[in-house]
């Protein structure tokens, strides 16, 4: 995406911020001028619909600029001399999963999501550190900060489970995968095993074909939705699929995880364990 888009992306966002402000205030002006109760009625009725109209029109735009806007590129660079075994193209997979991050933030009405992978939270970490870049990305994706937590697995804290179950929950949908019963890995939870990231988290899609007793912690893709993976919210998701509505068919699937090849779910990864077993791995930053 070029500068000129992203630019295009931020005037439009913005504008339709002050259409939700300007609806209201319309309203407001129009009932004081005529005096007339009936006036403020519709006036309210008129301004909840538009205010509706812009609200669903700006979580598209960003949606879309999350997706597609450009990342600052010394990202690349950060990401490859921290991990020197990664190629371009590598790096470029790994601000993909960031993506794939970011939009599980806002896909789930920006509550809290937890980051699942070693390698996507270096390039998040090294973006927060470019603080005005990162303060204005946030701006337009989010509408206020993402602030920085520690990458991790299921556990036994109940927000933190919930934040992965999130995470998890809409990184399935950017890729079509079916959270419950996934084939496959989305690319946020494959990347730390398919660059063999020291420390990283490794997942599989389904424990169910491995061997429990040789791998005590594991944690797998199916465990998100079951209750015994600590407590929380795993039924829902984080509350994610009670809350889902219109924006859990929104699609983009290819733009923001891209297929099975490309994820580290398919023939790359394998069906093995692999890195720290099974969803282990090291301890928190």
């Amino acid at each position: 995406m070029t500068a000129l888009s992203a630019l295009n992306f931020r005037k439009r966002i913005t504008a339709l911020r002050w259409a939700r402000w300007g609806v209201w205030y319309v309203a407001i002006v129009a009932a004081a001028a005529t005096q007339s109760l009936g006036v403020l009625v519709a006036g309210l009725v008129v301004g909840f619909l538009l205010n509706a109209a812009f609200k669903a029109w700006q979580a598209s735009a960003r949606r879309q600029f999350v997706r597609e806007a450009r990342l600052p590129p010394f990202l690349l660079g950060k990401l490859r001399a921290a991990y020197p075994q990664l190629e371009p193209r590598d790096a470029e997979l790994v601000l993909r999963g960031l993506r794939q991050f970011f939009m599980a933030h806002l896909r789930s009405d920006r509550k809290f999501v937890a980051m699942p992978s070693k390698v996507v939270d270096a390039a998040w970490h090294e973006f927060i550190l470019h603080t005005e870049a990162y303060a204005q990305w946030c701006r337009f994706a989010f509408g206020r900060m993402l602030h920085h937590t520690p990458a991790e697995v299921l556990g036994h804290s109940a927000q933190r489970n919930d934040g992965l179950r999130r995470t998890w929950y809409w990184a399935c949908k950017e890729e079509s995968i079916d959270p419950r019963q996934p084939s496959r890995l989305p690319l946020l939870f494959a990347l730390d095993a398919k660059f063999a990231v020291a420390g990283g988290f490794s997942y599989v899609p389904d424990c169910g074909s491995i061997d429990r007793a040789a791998y005590s912690g594991a944690h797998c893709g199916s465990d998100f939705g079951h209750s015994g993976s600590g407590s929380g919210d795993a039924g829902g998701f984080g509350g994610s699929e009670s809350g889902s509505g219109s924006d859990s068919s929104d699609g983009g699937g290819s733009s923001a995880g891209g297929g099975a090849s490309d994820s580290g779910g398919g023939s790359d990864s394998g069906s093995g364990c692999g890195g720290g077993g099974c969803g282990g791995g090291g301890g928190g930053d």
